[in-house]
């Protein structure tokens, strides 16, 4: 068992898998504003942003050969995020998504994605020397999102390497983020997820899609369930509500900040996840990197799209 206290005076290696994809932000008038964004990389992005120079931020996935990967690709390296382990997979394309909002800031995606070269992010002669550099970060961070889009091969690969990771003491963060459309049925989700969870050291969950996978009846019975798994750290995200969190047996419980207009919630959960993770690596308790989490959150939700600007 790892906890999430400062990785020493080293820097510390984070990296991140999983999925971006060109995003189509669907304006009120009906036209179009095209970026990249997915749940771990909008992650990276604000973890890179709230790391600075305290931290190596890579980007585990694969992408195509074309003109939108090469832009991803320029647009991470900015953000001081490494590209070490991403793949190019020639003929291949990044997959696509489109957000719509309503009124209140709430959205509905479309996707297109199963072709997306990431689906074989782990299958790849290339993915030899990803999986071989893997167990050697600091901290390793995966969605269930992640789990959808590697298929049960890349899986079955993902939990090798976070047995060989924590048995060299990574810390293993894993945020639930669960997307139906992603699966063939909830079953072989449920099945996914609790064949990673016994390796989580620090669980970043959103309470609807614990509620939607496992049919949890309140948040006592998802902190129940992950105790059973064995993981010391989990955080309940509540959206507006008020975030809870059991961490080595203390329980914490922080208010969300208010914000006077909702624009779009895209990408708040994993500002908050990026946010949260930063301030304990940095030395902040539980109850301060939430603070930094809803911090972060209030601010990307008055913003359209994923990725806000550079403060």
């Amino acid at each position: 068992m790892n906890t999430l206290s400062p990785l020493g005076p080293n820097t510390p290696r984070i990296a991140l898998i999983g999925e971006c994809m060109i995003e189509l932000q669907q304006r009120a008038d009906g036209s179009l504003q095209q970026s990249f964004g997915g749940d771990t990389l909008n992650t990276a992005v604000y973890l890179s942003r709230a790391m600075g120079d305290k931290a190596q931020v890579d980007y585990v996935t694969a992408l195509g050969d074309d003109s939108f990967s090469d832009a991803m690709c320029q647009i991470w390296r900015s953000e001081g995020i490494g590209l070490d382990l991403v793949q190019r997979l020639p003929g291949r394309l990044p997959g696509l998504y489109c957000i719509q909002t309503d009124a209140h800031g709430e959205r509905r995606f479309l996707y297109w994605r199963n072709e997306a070269a990431v689906r074989d992010c782990f299958t790849t002669p290339a993915a030899e020397p990803v999986l071989a550099a893997l167990p050697d970060y600091d901290v390793l961070y995966f969605s269930g999102i992640t789990l959808a889009v590697l298929g049960m091969q890349g899986r079955a690969r993902l939990i090798r390497t976070l047995v060989e990771a924590r048995q060299r003491d990574a810390r293993i963060v894993f945020d639930n983020n669960y997307r139906p459309r992603l699966w063939a049925s909830v079953e072989e989700a449920r099945g996914a997820y609790r064949s990673v969870l016994p390796y989580v050291d620090l669980a970043l969950l959103t309470v609807d899609d614990e509620q939607a996978l496992f049919g949890f009846a309140d948040c006592e019975s998802v902190f129940e369930a992950y105790a059973q798994f064995g993981t010391p750290e989990v955080v309940l995200k509540r959206g507006a509500e008020t975030c809870l969190i059991r961490c080595e047996g203390e329980a914490f419980e922080v208010p969300a900040q208010k914000v006077d207009k909702v624009i779009d919630t895209t990408a708040a959960g994993d500002s908050f996840s990026a946010a949260y993770l930063a301030k304990r690596l940095l030395g902040g308790s539980p109850a301060e990197a939430a603070e930094a989490g809803h911090r972060l959150a209030s601010q990307v939700i008055q913003c359209p799209g994923a990725l806000i600007p550079k403060a």
